[in-house]
């Protein structure tokens, strides 16, 4: 049984939620007043800060050296994904169209530098590569979930290949990243974002006396060392594949 916090601790945690909500608001909007090296360090601490709040507490080896100009990708289980990769190495994203919409949720990832994308409309992937590609040439690291939606955590879907492309055009470095969650030492879908609405989603993760999450990170792939995109994504698969199965409940989802 998963251990849950009191009606009490779980009305006071999204309190301090609120409340972190909105400081964010405020320090999000004045990103542009800083230079590079400061925004993210304001992007790392408000998602560290969140997360601890939260009582989410991550457990990962020794992250890779340098991630300037990198393309990173990760399976995608929940909203925290993002607050956890952030708070380990800050990064633009490429998010699903639907955020933009979300309220208040929606602003702050906007203006924190997220893009969105309309995946079923094709004429949106080459400007978004584009985009991409501009943004690893001057350094900047830029991360999106090619599953393109969310998992119930315990599998990995089929990955997409077309903002692979982006790491072809700007011969950038691509660093895979694996999210697992657990629940008193357990995996759990407790955390997924898969068939469930956002207010759910954040009653079900507060209610959590603890949740922890453990990073795993693949060795850099050289996009130029790969023929095209569909090879460098099935790499990316393989790799998600074997860790997020290695303790899963359910390896053959």
């Amino acid at each position: 049984m998963n251990p849950t916090i009191s009606f009490f601790g779980r009305f006071r945690r999204l309190f301090k939620l609120l409340i972190w909500l909105f400081g964010a608001i405020r320090q999000i909007n004045r990103l542009s007043q800083h230079d590079a090296a400061q925004r993210n360090q304001i992007i790392r601490q408000l998602s560290a800060g969140c997360l601890a709040i939260l009582n989410v507490r991550l457990q990962h080896e020794k992250q890779p050296a340098s991630w300037n100009g990198t393309l990173v990708v990760a399976n995608h289980v929940s909203w925290l994904d993002i607050l956890v990769i952030n708070a380990l190495q800050p990064a633009s994203f490429i998010a699903m169209k639907e955020i933009e919409s979300w309220f208040v949720v929606g602003k702050l990832v906007k203006n924190a530098g997220t893009v969105f994308i309309d995946r079923s409309n094709r004429k949106d992937i080459d400007p978004i590569n584009t985009s991409i590609a501009t943004a690893l040439k001057q350094g900047e690291n830029v991360c999106f979930f090619p599953e393109a939606k969310t998992s119930l955590g315990d599998g990995v879907l089929p990955l997409k290949a077309a903002l692979f492309q982006a790491a072809i055009m700007a011969n950038a470095p691509v660093q895979a990243i694996v999210l697992r969650y657990y629940v008193n030492q357990q995996r759990s879908q407790m955390v997924s974002f898969a068939n469930v609405g956002l207010l759910q989603s954040v009653w079900r993760i507060v209610s959590q006396a603890q949740i922890d999450v453990r990073v795993d990170f693949a060795e850099p792939l050289q996009a130029a060392s790969f023929a095209d995109r569909f090879a460098i994504k099935d790499e990316v698969e393989q790799y998600l594949r074997q860790v997020v199965e290695q303790d899963s409940p359910n390896p053959n989802s």
